[in-house]
């Protein structure tokens, strides 16, 4: 019996997943795996946790639904925890495996996890593929190797649509082979060293995890309230479930992919009609494939003060009083004080209210963007490495933006999207 492993990681789904589809074909029998990565857990050098609580219970109820889902094809999630390289190889002894299936990584961190794990499985004669997996377009399919991708976005843009075409969703199977897999066992919050907090009753939205529910909302926004037709004018709404469409926290975790969004997206403008809002959500999408090839092209460099730029940017001293007001929403500007108050409460935020609160930490307080970076990688719920620290070093002059010194003035920004102070006093009160 050939047995193989699909080692889950960000890609918690069955529908249109290469690894598993790949998996299945090469394999008598599979074992799906997830590992709690302890590293995952710990405490960062800017003082912040890698994994918060909101976080962490979106991972939880995400494994909850990837468990069942498998469990109705004849299979289930076997749960690890503790450092990947021991307990995957582990794993690979105990089943006999001949090869390990994953998704491919890109940043520096999550690279080298993988690196440990292959040392430890050659040392069985277990090898381990990896599969693009997390972007709309594929890394092969794009007009320029990574090396030579444009480092301004509008630039990858416009040859990526013109050259490169979105490849088709792999099905979701129909039946998994696998060995007897025992009831999941998830370790609780505090036995990662977190606490259950519950989201604030005020939240745009109540972000529940797994694949079930990324359909749900991929359904309501597109079929069901047709909100999707209106994207383009309301994305910059900070009120309310369906001003965007909050696919990002299932993105992320890898709920939902971008093709099966795009697939989605072209039977919606089939039927309903193309616009500049249909468009302008692909338009999202390779904002977040552009951060991806982005970390894949210059690596360790978008965790560093200096960013891609290597230019130097005018820091003040760390000032932790400074950087707590500006945690706990007590800055003293209502704009920059509502949004990190909604995001320490509800481990989300709008992309408006990222960009003016990223601006006033790296503009106004010219604190070191990285622990803003290192705050919203704790707090969010839809952080993805790339494009969080993509953001911040654009935001902070030092990425992807062709123009520099991108500067916010909130007082405008406050009147232009919060005129009659709703958001404001939503969270203010």
């Amino acid at each position: 019996m050939k047995t193989s492993i699909v080692w889950f990681k960000t890609d918690l789904r069955l529908l249109d997943n290469e690894t598993l589809a790949k998996a299945i074909a090469q394999s008598d029998q599979i074992v799906p795996v997830y590992c709690f990565d302890e590293s995952d857990f710990e405490t960062t050098k800017y003082g912040f946790k890698k994994t918060g609580n909101f976080r962490a219970q979106f991972l939880l109820e995400s494994l909850l639904d990837l468990d069942k889902n498998l469990r109705e094809l004849g299979s289930g999630l076997v749960i690890l925890i503790g450092k990947p390289e021991v307990e995957i190889s582990k794993i690979a002894h105990q089943y006999k495996v001949q090869k390990v299936f994953a998704k491919r990584e890109v940043a520096f961190e999550e690279k080298q996890t993988k690196q440990l794990v292959q040392n430890e499985l050659w040392k069985q004669q277990c090898e381990i593929e990896t599969f693009s997996t997390s972007t709309l377009y594929h890394a092969e399919d794009l007009p320029f190797s990574i090396k030579d991708i444009p480092d301004v976005f509008t630039n990858f843009r416009k040859k990526t649509e013109q050259d490169s075409k979105v490849r088709a969703v792999f099905d979701k199977p129909l039946k998994i082979n696998s060995p007897t897999i025992p009831e999941i066992k998830l370790p609780t919050l505090e036995e990662l060293g977190l606490t259950f907090t519950e989201i604030d009753s005020k939240a745009a939205i109540k972000f529940k995890g797994g694949e079930t529910e990324a359909i749900k909302r991929l359904n309501h926004y597109f079929f069901e309230t047709k909100a999707i037709s209106n994207y383009k004018e309301t994305r910059n709404g900070m009120v309310g479930s369906d001003y965007s469409s909050k696919f990002s926290a299932w993105l992320s975790m890898g709920c939902i992919s971008p093709r099966y969004i795009y697939s989605e997206l072209k039977k919606y403008e089939s039927q309903f009609g193309a616009n500049d809002s249909t468009y302008w959500l692909v338009f999202e999408l390779l904002w977040r494939d552009y951060f991806r090839f982005m970390m894949k092209k210059y690596h360790t460099k978008f965790f560093q003060q200096s960013g891609i730029q290597d230019k130097g940017i005018v820091v003040n001293k760390h000032n932790i009083s400074e950087l707590n007001d500006w945690i706990n929403g007590n800055t003293g500007v209502d704009f920059v004080d509502a949004n990190m108050i909604e995001l320490k409460q509800t481990g989300f935020m709008s992309n408006r209210g990222r960009q003016n609160v990223a601006s006033y930490l790296c503009n106004d307080l010219k604190l070191d963007w990285r622990y803003g970076a290192a705050y919203f990688e704790q707090q969010l719920i839809d952080y993805d490495v790339c494009s969080n620290w993509g953001n911040w070093a654009y935001l902070a002059g030092v990425g992807n933006d062709p123009r520099g010194n991108r500067y916010f003035n909130i007082e405008k920004q406050a009147v232009d999207y919060d005129k009659s102070k709703v958001f404001r006093n939503l969270w203010l009160k």
